[in-house]
């Protein structure tokens, strides 16, 4: 019941539809949608929702996770049939196997798809599925065919069900009681799932977003037979994973999903491929099928971009806009197995079950794994672990950050704070090593240390106003550095992205009060009052308050 109350209010987008589960009809081109949901509204929701989602723990916030994630969405996103719609792609710990989509193009995925997937091509393939459902309108049109007064309602009754969920059922207000009651009534009269339709032209269209974008069209079809073989493994009376609740895996749908892919590759949509054996880091032999860029024109001389200077240059572009596999999903596999575990003690033991299946010992990416799991207790062994895969992986990113990390957790600041300067002179601007760095300097204390992280975090500052791990970053760094006015906004904005927009208005108003505010400052504060009052108050006016400051 509890996953499948929080589906049954994200999976739609906060509204379901009234039409029939057996509803065969493709939508119509024709649909009054868009004038029920603004673009911009579908975005303030789909924002409420990741905010509510945060503020009961459900998401797992980490930079390199993320920057890996969201990369991954835009490629598949700039290859779909909408390359203009924006998308948020975010984490969650859970370990079930989920992924869904919501209103604005915002797209959750489970820990435990990734860590069920066998390389990034299924990631891909799910992604690419659950951006079809938004370029196609599904969720807009499930909130058009039902009642137009179930969105505010459904709304309010998000913060419930999940605030529900994380106490395991047990609430501690009446009007939380109320509202669950009331959502649990209306979503008895609503389907869950998409209907048949919305799922076969998701598949059609993802399929193609998937060949767009360089990835093997197989992925889809194989993710989803590997889906139906548990779902037979669970029919004895065991929990069936969510995402074949809400994607039913049928062999229909299988064999679809194959003749789709061979017509691809028969048409020459798909890119030409050639496959070789190769030896995987777990040890076992499996075809490689190499993606091939399709045969393009020649570019144009100079840059191919007629409104700058031909003798102009954009280093990276190209692998920037690459085809295929990122070459990071191990990584981030491991780094996601490393971090999604319920304690310390359990993702060792996970591990050392990995271990003991595998005759040759960890792969490089698991002892990395391991290695982030060994940081917090033993970061003097971290770091020799982390040394001897850096030698054998030279310049990797991920390892030289969790590297300088675990030196820096064993003391020796000085060669941490090195290897970060280093990295940041390499890759200037980049998001997980600026968290990093500063996250590590704070840990690190002292006046010093405050105002090199809001050095190092100043320059992210105009693109971080969705950004919660960067607003608490901030915060702690302009705390450390004397600056607490600018630790206040932070400390306020975060509240605000974590689900608790009446606490950030205490914040800002007690802000508000102090002296020494200069015109600017005050001119901000009050915007940022101005901006979450309505949201403070509508809660309220459905009965919804923040629990930490009713216990005042």
């Amino acid at each position: 019941m509890r996953t499948l109350l929080l589906a049954a209010a994200v999976s739609l987008g906060l509204a379901v539809a009234t039409a029939p589960a057996q509803d065969l009809r493709l939508p119509d081109i024709g649909s009054s949608a868009g004038e029920l949901l603004t673009p911009a509204r579908q975005a303030e929701y789909g924002a409420m929702m990741l905010r509510e989602l945060r503020n009961y723990g459900y998401t797992l916030e980490d930079p390199l996770l993320d920057d890996w994630l969201q990369s991954l969405g835009n490629r598949l996103g700039a290859n779909s049939d909408r390359p203009e719609q924006p998308f948020t792609l975010f984490m969650l710990k859970d370990r079930q196997i989920n992924a869904f989509a919501t209103l604005g193009g915002y797209i959750g995925m489970n820990a435990g798809l990734v860590l069920t997937a066998e390389r990034e091509d299924e990631v891909a393939a799910v992604l690419s599925h659950e951006i079809a459902h938004v370029t196609q309108q599904h969720v807009l049109r499930a909130v058009e065919r039902a009642q137009r007064d179930q969105v505010p309602i459904l709304l309010g009754m998000l913060a419930a069900i999940v605030a529900a969920q994380a106490a395991g059922g047990n609430s501690t207000g009446d009007a939380t009681q109320a509202a669950i009651v009331s959502a649990m009534g209306l979503m008895q009269q609503t389907q869950i799932n998409y209907t048949r339709s919305n799922e076969a032209e998701a598949d059609r269209i993802g399929i193609r977003t998937l060949a767009r974008t360089g990835y093997d069209v197989d992925a889809m079809a194989g993710f989803f037979e590997r889906m139906s073989l548990a779902m037979r493994g669970n029919q004895g009376g065991y929990s069936v994973p969510e995402y074949l609740r809400t994607h039913p895996m049928t062999l229909t749908r299988i064999s679809e999903a194959k003749e789709r892919a061979e017509q691809l590759r028969r048409t020459g949509v798909a890119p030409t491929r050639a496959t070789t054996t190769v030896t995987t880091e777990d040890g076992r032999r499996v075809e490689r099928v190499e993606p091939v860029p399709p045969v393009q024109a020649p570019p144009p001389p100079g840059n191919g971009n007629p409104l700058l200077p031909s003798q102009l240059r954009i280093g990276g572009l190209d692998e920037a806009l690459g085809y295929g596999e990122s070459g990071q999903f191990r990584w981030a596999q491991e780094r996601l197995r490393a971090l999604s575990a319920n304690t310390t003690d359990a993702a060792i033991r996970e591990y050392e079950a990995l271990r003991r299946a595998r005759p040759e010992g960890l792969t490089d990416a698991q002892r990395y794994g391991l290695a982030l799991v060994r940081m917090a207790r033993e970061p003097q062994a971290a770091v020799a672990e982390l040394e001897a895969l850096l030698r054998r992986h030279p310049d990797h990113v991920w390892i030289t950050l969790a590297l300088a990390e675990a030196e820096s957790r064993a003391g020796r600041h000085e060669d941490a704070n090195r290897r970060f300067e280093a990295l940041l002179q390499r890759l200037p601007g980049s998001r997980p090593v600026a968290l990093t760095y500063a996250r590590v300097l704070v840990e690190q204390g002292g006046t010093g240390a405050g105002r090199r992280a809001q050095a190092v975090l100043r320059p992210l500052l105009a693109s971080a106003a969705e950004d919660p791990v960067f607003q608490e970053t901030f915060a702690r760094a302009c705390e450390l550095a004397g600056d607490t006015v600018r630790a206040a906004e932070a400390w306020a904005e975060a509240a605000f992205l974590k689900g608790r927009p009446e606490q950030a208005l205490i914040q800002l108003e007690n802000l508000k009060k102090r002296g020494d505010l200069d015109y600017v400052t005050r001119a901000r504060v009050d915007a940022r009052i101005a901006a979450i009052t309505p949201t403070v108050l509508e809660l309220r006016r459905q009965g919804v308050y923040d629990p930490d400051i009713r216990r005042r």
